[in-house]
């Protein structure tokens, strides 16, 4: 049965995680996403990491239920190639830096005035204007512009901090993803394409903005007080790990001070209110931290559950892909790839009843399919 998005073709120029998560994320869903790569290396991701053949993990993972084809687009006849290859297309998406996809020939003026029912799609690191529009990027630059750097740092140092996920190049491929689909659906309703833009800057701002950004919100009584200055570090170490909870409402902190044997801490004033357990989160979470190293994280799961109060173990990653709910939920699959041997992967996230995503292709090899497309363009090399 096919995927939802069967019957569409997205062309593919983007390199790294941001672009190459969001096209992936397509082609779980039955798109037929053709990658297009430079001669040589072609995405540096290919190289990141132990590569088999071109195929390294996170290059498995991010370019599934793709095909790739090797164009120089430097040379007029590959250029040429490209431009037919366009003319089949749905979407076009690239996360070339601003001006470098027009000065090549294969911006969105140039291929909409020869489709101009396309849509293309431009993903940057800061945005097409402003004094960083030029810039390169990486992820963690964007963490330290866009605040989370500071939101995640050190509770009473400050210190900022990075995350050890690549959190905003995710979030923009999500934001990309959903934004093609978006641009596709209204392409059905008016007949007409677009040009759609978005930003590493703009979409992890946008992200952290609801509870990180909560003293700049009501204009005019801004507070620039840093997130870590309130943030709950719901880490907790136990008599032989780790584990984490939390209680937001009353009736969730009711039940952890039942579970953890405290019933005076109900009678503390600081403690009455959900906004007073915020205003002094470290006092309250210092008192629980001192109960929860008593005893094991097994014990405290057993107590805790049976109040109804949110808290999970803190895992090693090994653990973590055997726990019984990830088995429950038939996350993570295994395949064999044809060069890189036996993969495990997580299926896309999203379920759909009628049209369920798979895994048609694995990650291809640098150029694996350029004769396939070539033919399937009626041209002979």
């Amino acid at each position: 049965m096919p995927g939802p998005l069967d019957g569409y073709r997205i062309v593919d120029l983007t390199t790294m995680i941001s672009g190459p998560m969001a096209t992936c994320l397509l082609g779980d869903q039955g798109a037929d996403v053709i990658k297009v790569e430079a001669p040589g290396v072609g995405d540096l991701v290919r190289r990141l990491g132990q590569p088999r053949e071109g195929i390294t993990a996170t290059f498995a993972t991010s370019n599934r239920n793709k095909r790739s084809i090797v164009l120089d687009l430097k040379q007029q006849a590959d250029l040429d190639v490209f431009h037919r290859l366009a003319d089949t297309a749905d979407v076009v998406v690239q996360n070339f830096r601003p001006g470098v996809a027009d000065r090549m020939g294969i911006g969105a003026e140039a291929l909409r005035a020869r489709k101009p029912e396309l849509v293309y799609v431009s993903i940057s690191g800061f945005g097409e204007q402003g004094p960083y529009a030029g810039k390169r990027v990486y992820d963690p630059v964007i963490q330290a512009l866009s605040g989370l750097a500071t939101i995640q740092g050190d509770r009473g140092r400050g210190r900022p901090r990075m995350l050890r996920v690549v959190i905003p190049d995710k979030v923009t491929a999500i934001t990309a993803a959903q934004a093609m689909t978006a641009a596709l659906l209204a392409r059905e309703r008016t007949g007409r394409g677009q040009h759609v833009r978005l930003s590493m800057l703009d979409a992890m701002v946008a992200l952290a903005w609801p509870e990180g950004f909560a003293g700049h919100t009501f204009v005019g009584h801004e507070k620039d007080v840093p997130r870590n200055a309130l943030a709950q570090d719901l880490v907790f170490e136990t008599a032989d790990g780790y584990m984490t909870t939390g209680a937001v409402s009353d009736s969730e902190w009711q039940g952890l001070t039942r579970a953890l044997e405290h019933p005076e801490w109900l009678d503390d004033e600081r403690f009455k209110t959900a906004g007073g357990r915020v205003a002094y989160a470290k006092e309250r979470l210092d008192q629980t931290a001192d109960v929860l190293r008593s005893r094991t994280t097994e014990e405290w799961m057993a107590r805790l559950d049976a109040e109804q109060v949110p808290c999970a173990p803190i895992l090693p990653l090994s653990e973590v892909i055997r726990h019984p709910q990830i088995e429950a939920s038939d996350l993570l699959f295994e395949s064999d790839h044809p060069v890189a041997g036996r993969i495990r992967q997580p299926r896309a996230a999203a379920r759909f009843e009628q049209t369920p995503t798979t895994l048609e292709r694995p990650a291809p090899t640098h150029g694996q399919h350029t004769e396939e497309i070539l033919r399937e363009l009626g041209i002979a090399r």
